[in-house]
């Protein structure tokens, strides 16, 4: 439960008189509403406010069912109306029968002054009625305000209600205030007086009257409350002493109320990030040689290194790849690193980013790839291919850990597709450009590719097959420490529109495990996280 949702099942049972006991020796509300008549009476006849034309009462009949006696007219059921039971001491009555709902004067807008008596919109209501005050913006002169209270301004006890927007925020106007507000858009319950006008005001919040007053709205587009349909609101009145019960109960659940949603907001929080902490947390381990055993029988990835180093000349002499400019060798000496490039010699030691195991190796990125491959973007048709088509890969083909086939867009039948262009089962793919959080996001391939091609922002880390497991390489370039590399090696301003280079890519420092420690990497990591998303799959 939320914490908004706690709020409004205590106003639901307030208004249903379910938050406090009843108490047998309070006068009981029809009395209340008797005295409230009354006063009517006397207002109207002096002139301060207009006469009804079909003044209504509901009152219980014999058979325990509410009536209402509208005017002249003979009293009407209207049990199908009230939409929950109330105790035997309160009454249901129409908003009208206990306030005189106005709205304003109209105001101009060359009427609004930079000083003056600050003049409120539904927008500033809607803040006072959240936070208790508002930066005032617009102003009338004392002038036009002092004209307005001939004819009625707002007085403390008086309810405010926006009637556009967000319907029904409500404020209670309090000894201090001194404001005018727009017509049409806020509209005014001047309380005779009688109501608790907190009470009021908590009514109006209830689940019950948000509910009533969205299905009373009118308008197509943006919903308004009409005097009219206000006049007409069914609202509970319990007697007065239970009230002000009522609203002091409510006032000492309010801190609780608050307390509890920032809690439950920071663990709704919480349980939404989590996954991704706990998926980050697996891959760091991973990298750092700690989420499987070493073992010693196992080939050190020394041995391994050599050999890709040994597969790449070979594949260089049959023209196969081009030689790497900057292929270098890293190795320990005296505890430090060092890396050798060309006839250079340097230490590294400030770029290692975490200790590894003893059979580990840290190695370039570009090390361990015969080569990167970006793709090409030509013209397509904007839909996914049939069967039989070829088309190219958008970048949302390529997800976190998952390749997306299907998204892909239709090649040109005039685009020749060049072999080395083609998609196929177990490459590794990176997004190059893109938005930020959609750049440097790999996946392998697990499926066969009918006649897909790269994208000109997208590139195959083409590894030695058979040497290196494409899954630990992408687990590795995931992990919370090297993405840090990742986002440092991108370029560009704005955050909608990055990139990384080949080059870049090729420069990543990355711990190299063992062939066999690899492999059994990936599987507990598959293993380790597919037990959590089962378990705890509502969390995702």
């Amino acid at each position: 439960m939320t914490g908004q949702q706690l709020k409004n099942s205590i106003l639901q049972m307030a208004v249903q008189g379910k938050l406090v006991p009843q108490d047998p020796n309070d006068e009981p509300a029809s009395v209340l509403l008797e005295r409230i008549r009354a006063e009517k009476e006397q207002l109207i006849k002096e002139g301060k406010i207009k006469k009804e034309k079909n003044p209504s009462i509901i009152f219980r009949g014999a058979d325990n069912l509410p009536y209402e006696k509208v005017g002249k007219n003979e009293p009407v059921c209207i049990a199908d109306e009230v939409p929950f039971d109330i105790p035997e001491s309160w009454e249901w009555v129409r908003l009208q029968n206990i306030c005189n709902i106005v709205s304003a004067r109209r105001v101009h807008q060359s009427d609004w002054k930079s000083s003056g008596i600050p003049f409120y919109r539904a927008r500033e209501i809607g803040v006072l009625a959240d936070k208790g005050k508002v930066d005032d913006d617009l102003f009338v002169s004392e002038e036009l305000y002092n004209d307005f209270a001939k004819s009625g301004v707002p007085h403390p006890g008086d309810l405010m209600v926006t009637a556009v927007g967000t319907l029904g925020k409500v404020y209670v106007v309090q000894p201090q205030d001194r404001f005018y507000y727009k017509d049409a858009s806020v509209i005014c319950l001047e309380n005779f007086g009688r109501i608790i006008p907190e009470y009021l005001q908590l009514v109006m919040m209830s689940p019950y009257m948000t509910s009533l007053i969205k299905s009373k709205s009118t308008g197509t587009t943006v919903g308004t409350i009409t005097i009219v349909c206000a006049k007409q609101y069914l609202i509970p009145i319990p007697p007065l002493n239970e009230q002000r019960k009522i609203v002091k109960r409510l006032g000492n659940l309010k801190l609780l109320i608050e307390s509890y949603a920032e809690e439950e907001s920071a663990l709704s929080k919480l349980n939404t990030q989590f996954p991704e902490i706990l998926k980050k947390s697996i891959l760091q381990y991973a990298v750092q040689g700690k989420l499987v055993p070493q073992d010693p029988a196992d080939e050190p990835a020394s041995v391994l290194l050599e050999r890709i180093r040994t597969e790449k000349e070979k594949l260089i002499k049959a023209g196969k790849i081009k030689r790497d400019k900057h292929e270098s060798v890293i190795f320990r000496r005296d505890n430090s690193y060092y890396e050798v490039s060309g006839k250079n010699e340097v230490c590294i030691d400030d770029e290692i980013l975490f200790d590894i195991p003893e059979s580990w190796e840290w190695t370039r990125l570009g090390n361990v790839l015969a080569s990167t491959d970006a793709g090409k973007s030509p013209q397509c048709e904007d839909r996914s291919c049939n069967k039989g088509e070829a088309g190219v890969i958008k970048t949302t083909a390529v997800q976190d850990g998952y390749f997306l086939p299907n998204e892909n867009k239709v090649l040109p039948t005039s685009f020749t597709i060049q072999k080395d262009q083609l998609i196929r089962k177990g490459d590794l793919l990176i997004t190059r450009a893109g938005p930020r959080n959609r750049t440097g996001v790999l996946c392998v391939v697990d499926v066969e590719c009918e006649k897909l091609i790269l994208s000109d922002k997208t590139v195959r880390l083409a590894y030695i097959r058979n040497n290196v497991n494409p899954h630990y390489l992408q687990i590795a370039l995931s992990s919370p420490a090297i993405q840090n590399m990742v986002v440092k090696a991108m370029s560009g301003m704005a955050e909608s529109q990055v990139n990384i280079s080949q080059s870049n890519m090729k420069k990543f420092l990355i711990p190299i495990p063992p062939l066999n420690e690899q492999n059994r990497i990936v599987d507990k990591y598959k293993t380790v996280y597919s037990a959590f998303v089962n378990k705890f799959e509502f969390l995702l």
